[in-house]
């Protein structure tokens, strides 16, 4: 199985390509689900922060009150990252057992959608990096008009981010989202087209415990033990 990892920036169109992968039947794991599912009622996550933060994060119905958590972490790198650390292994659990049960299920792609794919560090344990990309003036322009905010807003909140230019360097495949729901739509297909011919007939294969093992260790090992990708440029490489 080929473990896909899908990314973008602010306003890309990361969310609908997600969704058309989803049409398709292809099988998503999305990592912002994860992250509310994991500080949910009676979870280990949500015991952690509340004994860190106190019951002050918690709404009269006991979940998670995220505003005034993030309010306590805005300006203090500290919390945040003791956050982080609470978070982030359980999302990355949950998503290992997420790609384990779609294995187990015989698919040939999972894809897992995470915002922050390049920035955390994970494209190195992906088989395949996508990134849903357009010029930052479109960017810039297209989360104008969905936030309703000025132009300064708007470019103070991408300036926070890594630019979307910076992260298609780390794509093998790259969703261009420069003009329409139909031009996307195309993208979307041929990118999918390559990722199969990517998994190949081998796929089937790797359904057998031993075979699917050796192959996971083997691309694991490659990706995180210094594969030293090659600066791409944004103009470079379209799917």
């Amino acid at each position: 199985m080929l473990v896909v990892g899908l990314t973008g920036g602010i306003a890309t169109g990361k969310s609908t390509v997600s969704n058309s992968f989803k049409a398709r039947n292809i099988p998503v794991i999305d990592a912002d689900i994860l992250a509310r599912e994991v500080v949910q009622p009676g979870t280990p996550g949500l015991s952690q922060i509340v004994k860190h933060f106190g019951s002050s994060v918690l709404l009269p119905d006991g979940t998670l009150d995220r505003k005034q958590l993030g309010s306590i972490i805005f300006n203090d790198e500290a919390k945040r990252k003791k956050v982080n650390s609470i978070i982030h292994p359980a999302v990355t659990r949950a998503i290992l057992w997420g790609v384990l049960k779609y294995w187990v299920r015989g698919h040939k792609l999972v894809v897992i959608d995470v915002p922050l794919l390049i920035e955390g560090g994970l494209w190195k344990w992906m088989g395949k990096v996508v990134v849903v990309y357009c010029p930052p003036e479109i960017q810039l322009q297209r989360l104008m008009h969905r936030d309703q905010s000025s132009r300064e807003d708007a470019s103070a909140r991408l300036n926070s981010q890594l630019p979307i230019s910076q992260k298609v360097e780390y794509a093998d495949l790259i969703v261009e989202n420069s003009g329409t729901i139909r031009d996307l739509e195309e993208q979307v297909k041929t990118c999918i087209s390559k990722l199969e011919k990517a998994a190949g007939w081998s796929w089937r294969l790797s359904w057998f415990p031993p075979i699917g093992v050796l192959s996971a260790f083997w691309v694991l090992c490659w990706r995180a033990l210094g594969r030293t990708r090659s600066r791409k440029p944004s103009t470079g490489k379209r799917s």
